[in-house]
C-alpha cells in the first residue's frame, strides 16, 4: 500500500519529536549512571562506610581493613616452620612471632603440638640455664646513665680512602641488630626474639649468655601459663659485675603495662608511695614504667594517632588547670606546657603513618611526657577514694611539724618569720612529694627576697660604721657596744643571704628528684623540717636585730645628751613606734590584743576596791 505524500510528512514530522525526546532521556539518564558509579568509587577508595540506594542503582561498599598502628615494634617475619626438637620429643615447632597476626601463647602439654618460642641460639646437649639467673626489675633500674666506658688516649683517626664505609659495625651480630638513641646511646635488638638490651653484644662470650637468657625468660612465662600477644617485647639488663644474672621484664603494648612471670614487689616502682590497695591504682604505676620503656627504645617504632590525640588533651587540661588553680597537681609550669603545646601539631603530622623509616624522635617525646603525666596520677591516688586534688593536700595525715619548746622560743626570738617559713615549705613537701614548679616558684620568691636583705644589710652595714664616727657618740660606751651588735647582725644578714643564695642557685633546683632528696635529708635531721625553716628565716631575723640594736643605740645617746624638753617630746614617739614596731610580731605569733581584753579584764575583776560600807563595817568591826 502506498501512503499519500501527505501521510509521510505528517509521520516524520510526528516522529522526530519522539525521537528527540527518548534520546534526551537516554542521554541524561546515562550521565546520571555514570555520575552515580563515580560517587560509588570514590566513596570506596575514601573508605566511607554510607550505602547508596539511588533509583536504579542500589549497592553498598564495605570498609577496607586498615592495620592498626601501635607503639610495637613491627613483628619479624622468619621463614615457613622448621622441624626441631624440644625436650627429646621431635615437634612442629613455630614461633610465636612467625606471623603478623594475633596469637596466644598457652602452657605446652606433653605430645602435643604447641607454640613456643623459637630458639635463635639451639641449646648443646647436657647444657641448662641453672647457672642463669632472673631478677625482675623495671625500666627504671637500668643503668644506662650510669654506665660510663672511658675512652682511651688522644689519637688522630686515619680515614680509609673512598667514601667512608660503616657497614662493619652496623651489621648484625648473631642476629642482633645495634641501634642508636636519639640521645646518642647505643643498645641492640634481637627483631626475631625481639629482646632488647643495653648490654655490649659485641663482647666476648656476650652473646651465649645473653641467648640462654632470653631461653630461659621465655621458657619460665610459657611455663606460668602467662598468655600473651606475639608483640611483647623482652628487656635484659645485665647486672653489676656479673654476665649470669640479668635483670628482666617485659613490655605489653595492648594493655601498655609492664609484667613479669613472677609475682613481684618493688620498692623502685612504688617509690614513697604508700596506701597502694588497688590494681586499677598499681596500673599507672606499670604503665609510667611502660613509657620509660618507650622512651628508653623508641627505635624502629611508629607512632599512633590516638595516643597523640590522648597526650594533647592531657596538655590542654594542665594548662587550664595551671591557669585557674594555684595549687594544680601539674609538674610542669604555665611556660613548660605552652611549650609542650607548640609540639601538638608536628606529633600529629607523624603520628598514624607507618613509615620505612619509624619516627623514634617522636615517639621518645610523646614517651617522655606520658610517663610524666602517669607518674603524677599514681602519685596522686587518680581514680581512688579521697584522690590528692589539691597540691598541697596531705593524704597520710602524718604532719611534718614537730612541737619542740625549742623551736617556740626561737620562732619568738626571730620575729615569727621560722612560722612564716614553715607553712610555706608545708605546703611544696607534702607526703615526701614535691612539686616542681610549685618548688621553683618558692626558690624564686625566696631569691627576690635574699636580693633585698643584701641591700638592707648593705645600708645598714654603712649606717653603723657612720653612726661609731660620729663624736658624740664615741663617749657613750653603752650606745657603741649596741652600735657593734648592730653591725654584726647586719653583717650576718648578709652573709647569710649570699650563702643561701649560692647553695640553692648550686643544686637544689636542678630536678624534682635532687629537690626531694634534699628536703627528705632536712626532714630526717633532728629539728625536722624546721630546721629548714630555720635557716631560711635567718637572713630577714638578723636584719631586724641588727636595726633594733641601732635603735636602741640611737635611743641610748638621745636619752644621754639631750635635754628634758627634748625628752619629753621623744619619749612619747618612741614608745608609740615600738608598740607598732611589735604589733606584727605579736600577731605572728597569735597573740592579739583582743585576747588580751578578757584577761585583763578579769584580772581586774578578781581583784575590786571594796566599796566603802564594806570598809566601814569592817572598821567597826575591829574597834
Amino acid at each position: 500500500m502506498i501512503l499519500p505524500r501527505g501521510y509521510i510528512r505528517m509521520f516524520i514530522s510526528l516522529l522526530k519529536p519522539i525521537i528527540r525526546t527518548a534520546a534526551f532521556r537516554t542521554y541524561t539518564s546515562i550521565l546520571s549512571l555514570l555520575l552515580r558509579v563515580f560517587r560509588h568509587c570514590q566513596a570506596i577508595i575514601g573508605g566511607n562506610e554510607r550505602v547508596f540506594r539511588e533509583p536504579g542503582l542500589a549497592s553498598s561498599s564495605q570498609p577496607t581493613p586498615v592495620n592498626q598502628v601501635t607503639l610495637a615494634v613491627p613483628l619479624f617475619k622468619p621463614p615457613p616452620r622448621q622441624i626441631d626438637g624440644w625436650n627429646g620429643v621431635a615437634s612442629i615447632i613455630q614461633s610465636p612471632l612467625d606471623s603478623c597476626a594475633p596469637c596466644i601463647i598457652s602452657m605446652p602439654e606433653p605430645s602435643t603440638t604447641t607454640s613456643i618460642v623459637t630458639p635463635s641460639h639451639p641449646v648443646a646437649p647436657g647444657q641448662s640455664f641453672d647457672s642463669i639467673t632472673l631478677t625482675a626489675s623495671t625500666p627504671g633500674q637500668i643503668k644506662r646513665y650510669d654506665r660510663i666506658e672511658f675512652q682511651g688516649d688522644y689519637a688522630v683517626f686515619e680515614v680509609p680512602k673512598g667514601p667512608l664505609d660503616c657497614s662493619a659495625e652496623l651489621a648484625l651480630v648473631s642476629g642482633w641488630e645495634p641501634l642508636t638513641h636519639p640521645e646518642g646511646a647505643l643498645f641492640f635488638y634481637h627483631s626475631h626474639k625481639r629482646v632488647f638490651t643495653d648490654a655490649n653484644i659485641r663482647a666476648s662470650g656476650m652473646v651465649d649468655n645473653i641467648g640462654k637468657a632470653v631461653e630461659k625468660a621465655y621458657k619460665e612465662l610459657v611455663n606460668a601459663g602467662i598468655k600473651f600477644h606475639t608483640s611483647v617485647e623482652l628487656v635484659l639488663e645485665p647486672m653489676e659485675g656479673d654476665r649470669e644474672k640479668w635483670g628482666y621484664y617485659f613490655a605489653d603494648h595492648d594493655s601498655r603495662v609492664i609484667f613479669w612471670f613472677e609475682a613481684h614487689k618493688s620498692g623502685d616502682l612504688i617509690g614513697n608511695v604508700r596506701g597502694v590497695k588497688c590494681s586499677d591504682h598499681i596500673r599507672y604505676a606499670l604503665e609510667s614504667q611502660y613509657w620509660l620503656h618507650v622512651e628508653l627504645y623508641p627505635n624502629k617504632r611508629s607512632l599512633p594517632k590516638d595516643v597523640v590525640v590522648r597526650l594533647r588533651e592531657i596538655v590542654m587540661y594542665t594548662q587550664a588547670d595551671n591557669i585557674t588553680s594555684d595549687t594544680s597537681l601539674a609538674p610542669f609550669s604555665s611556660e613548660e606546657v605552652a611549650s609542650m603545646l607548640s609540639l601538638m601539631d608536628p606529633l600529629m603530622n607523624s603520628a598514624g603513618i607507618e613509615h620505612e623509616y619509624a619516627h623514634e624522635h617522636s615517639v621518645w617525646i610523646v614517651a617522655r611526657f606520658m610517663g610524666e603525666f602517669c607518674n603524677v596520677k599514681f602519685v596522686n591516688f587518680c581514680g581512688q577514694p579521697g584522690a590528692r586534688l589539691n597540691a598541697d593536700k596531705s593524704l597520710y595525715g602524718d604532719p611534718n611539724t614537730r612541737s619542740n619548746n625549742i623551736l617556740r622560743v626561737m620562732n619568738f626570738i626571730l620575729f615569727g618569720s621560722p612560722n612564716a617559713y614553715n607553712k610555706a615549705v608545708q605546703k611544696i613537701w607534702v607526703d615526701s612529694t614535691i612539686v616542681q614548679p610549685r618548688w621553683m616558684n618558692f626558690i624564686n620568691r625566696l631569691n627576690s627576697e635574699w636580693n633585698g636583705y643584701t641591700i638592707f644589710s648593705t645600708v645598714m652595714l654603712a649606717v653603723d660604721i657612720s653612726f661609731l664616727a660620729v663624736p658624740s657618740v664615741q663617749t657613750q660606751n653603752a650606745a657603741i657596744l649596741v652600735s657593734f651588735m648592730s653591725t654584726l647582725c647586719a653583717m650576718g644578714s648578709l652573709v647569710v643571704s649570699l650563702v643561701l643564695a649560692g647553695q640553692v642557685n648550686d643544686s637544689r633546683r636542678d630536678s624534682a628528684k635532687s629537690v626531694a632528696s634534699f628536703m627528705g635529708r632536712m626532714s630526717s635531721s633532728v629539728l625536722g623540717l624546721e630546721s629548714l625553716a630555720l635557716m631560711l628565716s635567718l637572713p630577714y631575723a638578723l636584719l631586724i636585730w641588727g636595726m633594733v640594736f641601732f635603735a636602741a643605740a640611737l635611743s641610748i645617746v638621745i636619752f644621754n645628751t639631750s635635754g628634758v624638753v627634748t625628752i619629753s617630746i621623744i619619749s612619747p614617739i618612741w614608745v608609740a613606734i615600738f608598740i607598732l614596731a611589735t604589733w606584727p610580731v605579736l600577731a605572728s605569733n597569735d597573740v592579739h590584743i583582743s585576747g588580751l581584753l578578757p584577761w585583763i579584764t578579769k584580772q581586774i575583776g578578781s581583784h575590786r576596791i571594796p566599796s566603802w560600807t564594806a570598809t566601814r563595817s569592817r572598821v567597826e568591826s575591829d574597834v
